[in-house]
């Protein structure tokens, strides 16, 4: 052999010649037409990649040395949902998240033998009330792996309403940043995903969304106090896709903090999205959250939550729980999700792409401000318009079968029965009542098809 490296003995082939070669053997096709495929945010995705490609594109080092298997649990009873969460743990759950109800939930009891210097915790409260934050704050003494989540922006797209009134929940928010919270501010990006809204939507949604908070904190002069902004995001099922929407999410918070002339870190929680699960063949969404917690893991979340395989119809259970948290224990124990840094990264395709979904996405940020921001267009309902008009193109392609749920839409089985199943109501809930806004609505792509279905048992 001529060369000490093995890759000197093969001449280096350009993008052209590969391209060459490519319409050679289409036998005169058309090669755009035949190999390139239009991606929902506008994106070309090319047969290949090469390391051409990479030129004008950025590769960013990623910072994140591990990931945390999570486990979310609903905390409507405190003492059921501390002895789940111990429980958790010790099965291997590295994080937990409270779902909290309201305020009479007793945190003390919640937080009872959990070693905080170990277990990360993340609040989730279905309520905005400065005296329980205050009782948490008594209890954690500014513990880093406490997360509080707040984040009434993301109740008012969620509901249509603000937890008390804007002014209120705008001064709460202000006087907070006042006070020594290493983990205090979420971005609940998850709602966009799960409504419909395409990754560019979801990254600029992200952003305007975080900017917001940023503007009110900024105004107090309050900016080099904010140590932490958590991302909650829903994971779909386009495998390399959803890397690349984690990659960007970086990418596009750091440009973000930059223009503040400040230097915060996010921090990331994902979760598999409800967007494309099931209730007819419902193993089949053990499938899709798999590969949702790989691409969350390759991505660079900082910590994954798995979905339970039957949650859109069945309450919580022992067996579902333990599938959900062995997936993950799976990944990281036995498939070593957790031993190479950063996977993806010089990834010709991955980086591409993660490049062109963080440029759209600044480009409809930018429109976003220049618009008046990101609360403006959710009460002028630009926002849930755009979404809709992004879910209703995928119904369309679900209904044409250009979208396949497996068992669902296609490879039906017929003797599958899932009426007396039901624990849950699986489908959009109606709630008539008055809101300030129109609320972004989350609905399942196999509703209606599950609703024909179901009628006809």
């Amino acid at each position: 052999m001529k060369g000490e490296n093995l890759f000197e003995n093969f001449k280096t082939i350009s993008e052209k010649e590969w391209k060459q070669k490519i319409q050679y053997d289409l036998k005169g096709k058309d090669y755009n037409e035949e190999v390139v495929w239009n991606s929902p945010e506008g994106i070309k995705v090319k047969p290949f990649y090469h390391a051409d490609d990479l030129e004008h594109v950025k590769v960013k080092t990623s910072q994140i040395s591990s990931w945390s298997i999570g486990k979310s649990i609903y905390a409507g009873n405190a003492i059921m949902a501390n002895e789940k969460a111990l429980k958790s743990i010790q099965k291997g759950a590295e994080a937990i998240r409270f779902l909290i109800p309201d305020t009479t939930i007793d945190i003390a009891v919640i937080l009872n033998n959990i070693d905080l210097d170990i277990v990360k915790v993340y609040l989730n409260m279905q309520f905005l009330s400065k005296e329980y934050i205050d009782k948490i704050l008594v209890k954690v003494s500014r513990s880093k792996n406490v997360h509080l989540q707040i984040d009434p922006i993301g109740n008012l797209a969620r509901s249509g309403n603000w937890y008390d009134t804007m002014s209120a929940d705008i001064d709460l928010v202000g006087g907070l940043i006042s006070k020594d919270i290493e983990n205090l501010f979420c971005v609940d990006v998850s709602l966009y995903e799960n409504a419909g809204a395409d990754m560019v939507q979801e990254l600029a949604y992200a952003m305007s969304h975080a900017n917001e908070y940023l503007n009110i904190i900024d105004e107090k002069d309050s900016l080099y106090k904010l140590k932490n902004i958590d991302f909650k995001v829903a994971v779909g099922g386009n495998y390399f896709f959803e890397i690349a929407k984690l990659k960007a999410l970086r990418n596009l918070w750091e440009i973000l903090a930059n223009a503040y002339e400040v230097s915060i870190p996010c921090h990331i929680t994902t979760e598999p999205s409800k967007r494309n699960k099931t209730i007819y063949d419902y193993n089949v969404n053990m499938l899709r959250t798999t590969t949702e917690c790989m691409s969350a893991v390759l991505g660079g979340a900082d910590t994954v939550f798995n979905l339970n395989y039957n949650a859109v119809y069945k309450k919580d259970n022992e067996f579902a729980d333990r599938i959900a948290l062995n997936q993950l224990i799976l990944l990281k124990e036995e498939s070593y999700f957790d031993k190479v840094e950063n996977p993806s990264a010089g990834s010709y395709y991955i980086e591409t792409i993660t490049s062109q979904l963080a440029e759209k996405a600044l480009i409809l940020f930018k429109s976003i401000e220049k618009d008046g921001g990101f609360l403006k267009q959710l009460k002028n309902h630009t926002i849930q318009n755009r979404i809709a008009d992004g879910a209703r193109k995928q119904q369309e392609k679900f209904n044409e079968k250009k979208i396949v749920l497996v068992g669902t839409n296609a490879f039906q089985n017929e003797e599958d029965k899932m009426n007396q199943e039901l624990e849950l109501y699986p489908f959009v809930k109606k709630n008539p009542r008055k809101t300030l806004i129109t609320p972004i609505i989350e609905k399942r792509l196999a509703e209606e098809l599950e609703q024909n279905r179901l009628s006809h048992e």
